[in-house]
């Protein structure tokens, strides 16, 4: 008989199907509930680092996600203008040997896919819009905006920047616009035949203020995708993302390389995101709810690790409930915030002040690190990370 609590996760996301699917595997009752009305092939490019796919080892899909993806042999960031070498930092072989894993560039859609098809699918529900959550008894009892209510042991809110469970812990809050946007697009690599130019499988473009991250999201390198960090004083559409276009890119990028000015040539299509933080949570957990992912600490996508600490925290989420037993679940929550903040926070800030591999330098503590292996620090207190 399985005496182990039944959890709601709410968020289909990359985090929320990380935490399904290993707690799921973990023999936990778990069901998902997802906002959106069905799956859909969105987003565009995603890193995932070796400390992501010793994740999905464990999950069961870093093979299939070996054979997806792009092996870029090198993260090479550029003089936006110039073209000079500002960093060359090893990955292919090189990661494997040293980090643990393999470091791979793929389609997020493609990836989501794949992670989704891991979980049950008898108990994953789409069109599920939580709007309120009553944590006051021996059970926790989950609203949906369809009128329908379920009812969980713990649930967690892997709902995004917008988390309805987030807000419910803490109050509503706006998260902070950052002051820049990402301009995003996927190109086919048979218009880049056109030129002379040596579009490498993973190169950033640096200048002052702004850059151009470039990258292959699918191993047969015929999608290739840009994402762009741009400050732009004020994000007034009332939308999460809206249409640009070549001539916003040109703008952005005048005097830029000849290889950036071509990417914008055989851009088709462009959309324009504002990039949203929060400051570092005082509340992770309260009760039987516990956040993860962008729930609790939504960070600028400039060290491509955003997702990644998405997908850390279900990891040693569902390590510390098995650490501890999740019938001590506020213990197991404590134990995994205070296993999560310190990295979460500091891998927030690096985001934040965008200098990650902008030069030599060792990213060893991102990429080698292990959810599941990594030695746990105990709680000092109620509350403190140790």
């Amino acid at each position: 008989m399985n005496n182990k609590p039944t959890i709601a996760v709410i968020g289909a996301g990359l985090g929320g199907a990380a935490a399904g699917a290993l707690l799921q595997k973990a023999g936990y009752p778990t069901k998902v509930y997802e906002q959106a009305p069905a799956f859909a092939r969105l987003g565009a490019g995603i890193h995932l680092g070796p400390n992501v796919m010793k994740v999905m080892r464990r999950i069961g899909i870093e093979e299939k996600l070996n054979a997806m993806g792009s092996h870029p042999d090198y993260w090479f960031s550029r003089n936006g203008m110039t073209g000079e070498y500002q960093s060359r930092i090893p990955l292919g072989e090189f990661a494997r040997e040293n980090y643990g894993a393999a470091y791979i560039t793929v389609h997020r859609g493609d990836l989501h896919e794949l992670m989704v098809s891991t979980l049950d699918q008898d108990n994953l529900y789409f069109d599920k819009r939580l709007v309120d959550v009553d944590d006051s008894g021996n059970k926790v009892v989950m609203t949906f905006a369809d009128g329908s209510t379920e009812e969980a042991d713990l649930v967690i809110g892997a709902d995004g920047v917008n988390s309805r469970l987030r807000e419910k812990l803490l109050g509503p809050e706006a998260p902070i616009y950052s002051g820049w946007v990402a301009h995003r697009a996927i190109i086919s690599a048979e218009k880049l035949k056109a030129y002379d130019l040596d579009f490498e499988a993973c190169v950033k473009w640096w200048s002052e203020d702004r850059h151009m991250m470039v990258y292959f999201v699918t191993g047969d390198e015929k999608e290739y995708y840009y994402v762009t960090g741009v400050p732009e004083p004020d994000w007034n559409h009332g939308t999460s993302f809206v249409d640009s276009s070549r001539e916003e890119m040109r703008k952005a990028f005048e005097g830029y390389h000849p290889t950036v000015q071509a990417l914008i040539d055989c851009t088709e299509t462009v959309t324009k995101w504002p990039l949203l933080e929060r400051n570092p949570l005082p509340l992770w957990h309260e009760n039987r709810l516990v956040l993860l992912g962008d729930a609790c600490h939504p960070m600028k996508p400039h060290m491509a690790q955003g997702a990644a600490m998405a997908i850390e925290d279900a990891a040693m989420l569902v390590r510390c409930l098995e650490e501890v037993g999740a019938e001590h679940y506020q213990q197991a929550f404590e134990l995994y915030r205070t296993n999560r903040f310190e990295r979460a926070s500091r891998v927030q800030q690096v985001s934040h002040d965008n200098t990650w591999l902008r030069e030599d330098e060792d990213p060893a503590w991102v990429f080698a690190y292990d959810p599941f292996e990594v030695p746990l620090k105990q709680p000092t207190s109620q509350g403190s990370p140790a």
